[in-house]
């Protein structure tokens, strides 16, 4: 079985793509694209599980979302270096892959493992189109085209580049996001909100409500990008504005 996709998300923790871009890649599936996800650690330094739990629950979520491929580049929980030993296993995961397109998480962040997967990642991108970079004979060089951060569950006053529509597959992504009973059951708080005292399934739907009024639709995930998107038809943009 090939082992490229055309999207390939990629993050420091199992269960961090099901919460921050798990309806977009359901979508992306739905449409016909192959989807993969990279996990960096085995969550080995979770509070709540383990390692072999958790692995379980990541692949219970991958055959929820649909994604065809799920890596897992095997680096220390808690410990997440952007070094040359953990670049060259991220720049052999993404040559293995070909991603067109890589989501990653936004480089600011509460635990340092995000912070460091958004650099490592884009680090890893960039470095896998280098003919010469790698030993000798090591997979040939692809660079992903475009590189997307996702915004989702974040406090600070981040304005999305756009926000993909995901009121269709949002029931994927929460049936996903439940696969990891482990560390969400009687949980308040994921990603960069801190606690509201609200269930966490429920405040998810809530800051997935409000990223989705943002295109006047149910659902929505909210993503970056650090270069400028191109229009082909202005008269056809959506989202009313008056």
């Amino acid at each position: 079985m090939t082992q490229t996709v055309d999207l390939l998300a990629i993050a420091a923790h199992r269960d961090d793509v099901e919460l921050t871009c798990g309806g977009t890649l359901a979508k992306a599936v739905r449409a016909g694209h192959r989807v993969g996800i990279l996990d960096l650690t085995q969550g080995e330094a979770g509070t709540r599980g383990d390692a072999g739990l958790r692995a379980a629950e990541a692949e219970r979520a991958a055959r929820t979302l649909g994604v065809q491929l799920r890596l897992n580049a095997g680096l220390p929980d808690a410990h997440l270096e952007n070094n040359e030993a953990s670049r060259l296993n991220v720049v052999t995961l993404i040559r293995q892959a070909q991603p067109r397109v890589v989501i990653l998480p936004f480089p600011v962040g509460r635990h340092p493992d995000h912070r460091i997967a958004s650099e490592l990642g884009r680090d890893a991108c960039y470095l896998a189109g280098l003919a010469k970079y790698g030993p000798a004979g090591a997979a040939a060089p692809h660079r992903p085209f475009k590189v997307l951060y996702a915004l989702a569950y974040r406090e600070d006053p981040v304005k999305p580049s756009f926000v993909v529509d995901i009121s269709d597959s949002f029931d994927t992504k929460m049936a996903a996001i439940r696969c990891y009973a482990s560390q969400f059951d009687g949980a308040k708080a994921a990603g960069e909100i801190h606690p509201t005292g609200q269930d966490l399934y429920e405040l998810i739907r809530i800051q997935s409500a409000h990223y989705g009024s943002l295109i006047r639709v149910a659902y929505g995930e909210p993503f970056f990008c650090h270069e400028t998107l191109a229009v082909d038809d202005v008269v056809r943009l959506g989202v009313q504005s008056l």
